[in-house]
């Protein structure tokens, strides 16, 4: 613990300490405001209160929100302002060429990134996932179908929207970026809080790709075929099955077949993640298909 109490309190990761606690503190106020919501529009359904009263129970917008986003505005920028003023910045000694840290870590905003290399392609990892993400938070306007919680927060209306939400920012992006700063140690090993970082640790690991798991070379024409069955396998069993089990409902009629294929591609692909995590963890995963060009 020593070590990790050494990382933590390192000047550069106070900011990630902060977000930590911040990101913590309002996960627990979204979701208890929420499930309060929840509440009440449970006791005003029951009470069966009229469109009109319910529309006399809301308040604007202008002025009641923005004057508080506003003075949070106002606090926030003061305390950066005084933050700014009595710290340093944890700047480093000038670079040396000869010198390479080790490990050598990406700014933290960047180390979810830098994690992902570890299991993934470059290709993959460093361009194809940062813009699916991009893609999809782009997407969301347009494959929401569901018109609960406009001018409200609730969770038991929205519970796929917030769940897949709360998955991908904190397991998906604020975990990994935890990991690398606090458990990511010399060689970019793993080191638990409770291990000294030993910079002459050596881990003997051989990873595999899949079909070398059967014997096939997986740079052969056959691997090749193997692993592009697999991934193929894995989106339409995972895009067909819900679209069977759903396709007489009223949400796949609300959602139709366009806007529900890019909402599946973009939620299994986000699923590919944790699934390789583990893969390349338990059992020495490297890659599933192998191709000239980019490997998955």
């Amino acid at each position: 613990m020593e070590n990790f109490l050494k990382v933590l309190l390192v000047k550069d990761n106070e900011v990630i300490a902060l977000c930590g606690i911040i990101v913590i503190f309002f996960t627990i106020v979204a979701f208890v405001r929420a499930i309060k919501n929840d509440r009440l529009k449970r006791k005003s359904t029951a009470a069966k209160d009229t469109k009109e009263e319910q529309a006399n129970d809301k308040i604007q917008v202008w002025p009641y929100l923005v004057r508080k986003e506003f003075i949070v505005c106002i606090w926030l920028t003061i305390g950066l302002l005084v933050w700014g003023c009595i710290t340093d910045a944890p700047l480093e000694e000038f670079a040396n060429p000869n010198v390479t840290p080790n490990p050598s870590k990406a700014p933290w905003y960047f180390l979810g990134l830098q994690e992902m290399l570890v299991y993934f392609d470059p290709w993959i990892a460093g361009v194809i996932l940062p813009s699916l993400i991009i893609v999809g938070l782009m997407a969301i306007p347009y494959v929401d179908i569901n018109p609960k919680g406009n001018g409200y927060y609730t969770f038991r209306e929205r519970i796929f929207a917030i769940t897949v939400f709360c998955f991908g920012f904190l397991v998906l992006w604020i975990m990994l970026i935890v990991v690398g700063v606090f458990l990511r140690g010399p060689g970019w090993l793993i080191f638990m809080p409770w291990q000294e970082w030993d910079s002459h640790r050596i881990v003997a690991e051989t990873n595999y790709d899949f079909t070398q798991f059967f014997g096939i070379d997986s740079k052969s024409l056959l691997g090749f075929f193997i692993g592009g069955w697999v991934v193929a396998l894995y989106y339409v069993l995972g895009m067909g099955i819900p679209y069977v089990v759903m396709r007489k409902g009223k949400t796949m009629a609300k959602l139709g077949i366009v806007r529900y294929a890019l909402v599946a591609f973009l939620f299994w692909t986000m699923l590919a993640l944790p699934i390789k995590i583990l893969l390349r963890l338990m059992m020495n995963l490297k890659y599933v298909w192998v191709t000239p060009w980019f490997n998955i």
